[in-house]
């Protein structure tokens, strides 16, 4: 863990402790139920929340890109009194007015590994660099495959059609890292360079990711290099690619670091991945929480950034001399937590 997570995670402790006969509720909105990073997370929250006496209610949307259940879940925190809402948000602008109703209602808002946009549209964020994970993968893919990266066409398995910040900020970075111009830095695809042969999006599901991988197949067979938005696409499109015989033929690469994924990086079928640490994210989470309610202090972020960055690091086991990383065998140790 990073020595400033480890302080913060000290001093969230010592500051909630004094006063745990406050009743403190909470509620965690998730974009699903069944994304394993959401999973993680949640048994993140759950876990602190019990530690430190919390009542902790996790809520979901039905699937990726279910808005109006997630507004629906903000309601119904609201209507409860909690003290505070943990939220992944699966759109970062268009639940940013059902946010707002909370704080106005006197609730924290904590953004969790998606920054809303604006982002202080929260009253904090806690999440992943998700720009650093894309460049991570980025520049990993480009030194493996060295001269061939000047030519190489690319597919591009984003997330959701109204691209949510996490979406921009890891295809962008993943491109930078690549070595490929960027337009506009809030938006996907409107990129010159050559290389970049499709985009679709995948809803961060392996059905999603098949298909997305399928249609882009059907503009270019001469794929050479995948990025796909979290593992569970990444599988998808290996499916796909299998089924065409060209699965030992092109690279992919993603961010999580799930142990799914990292298994995947050991058994060769993801070239790289980049691991955040949604456990981490939700504890904090938790705990910002707890303060708030029992001394009225709201949590800070470094005075260099605006949100407080969870961690992402390289997960690999062909490593390369330019980027430091961590090889699947760690990597399983330290699964999101």
């Amino acid at each position: 863990m990073k020595p400033l997570l480890a302080f913060l995670l000290v001093a969230l402790a010592t500051a909630v402790m004094p006063a745990l006969g406050q009743d403190v509720s909470a509620c965690l909105i998730t974009k699903t139920d069944s994304n394993p990073f959401f999973v993680k997370m949640k048994e993140g929250a759950r876990a602190k929340a019990a530690e430190i006496a919390v009542r902790l209610t996790a809520l979901a949307g039905r699937e990726e890109g279910d808005n109006e259940g997630q507004i629906a879940a903000i309601e119904s925190c609201i209507a409860r009194g909690v003290d505070g809402i943990l939220l992944a948000p699966t759109d970062s602008r268009a639940i940013v007015d059902a946010v707002r109703a909370a704080r106005d209602a006197g609730i924290l808002v904590i953004a969790l590994d998606t920054p809303l946009d604006p982002i202080d549209a929260a009253d904090a964020t806690f999440a992943t660099d998700n720009f650093l994970a894309g460049q991570l993968i980025g520049g990993w893919a480009r030194a493996q495959l060295g001269p061939a990266a000047a030519t190489a066409k690319i597919a591009y398995l984003n997330l959701m059609p109204s691209q949510p910040t996490v979406d921009v900020l890891r295809n962008q970075g993943f491109m930078q890292g690549f070595g490929i111009a960027l337009g506009d830095r809030t938006r996907i695809g409107d990129e010159a360079d050559a290389r970049n042969v499709c985009h679709d999006v995948t809803y961060g599901n392996p059905e999603g990711g098949r298909k997305a991988m399928e249609n882009c197949l059907q503009r270019d067979l001469g794929i050479r290099l995948v990025y796909a938005i979290n593992e569970p696409a990444a599988a998808g499109a290996y499916e796909a690619l299998a089924a065409v015989g060209r699965a030992n033929e092109v690279l992919i690469v993603a961010v999580d670091g799930g142990c799914p994924g990292v298994r995947d990086v050991a058994d060769g079928t993801l070239g790289a991945t980049a691991q955040q640490y949604p456990l981490v994210m939700a504890s904090l989470g938790v705990e910002a929480i707890a303060q708030f309610a029992r001394t009225g202090e709201k949590p800070t972020t470094p005075s260099d950034r605006d949100f407080l960055d969870t961690g992402a690091v390289l997960v690999t086991d062909r490593p390369v001399a330019e980027i430091e990383s961590i090889d699947s065998a760690t990597a399983l140790g330290r699964c999101w937590g």
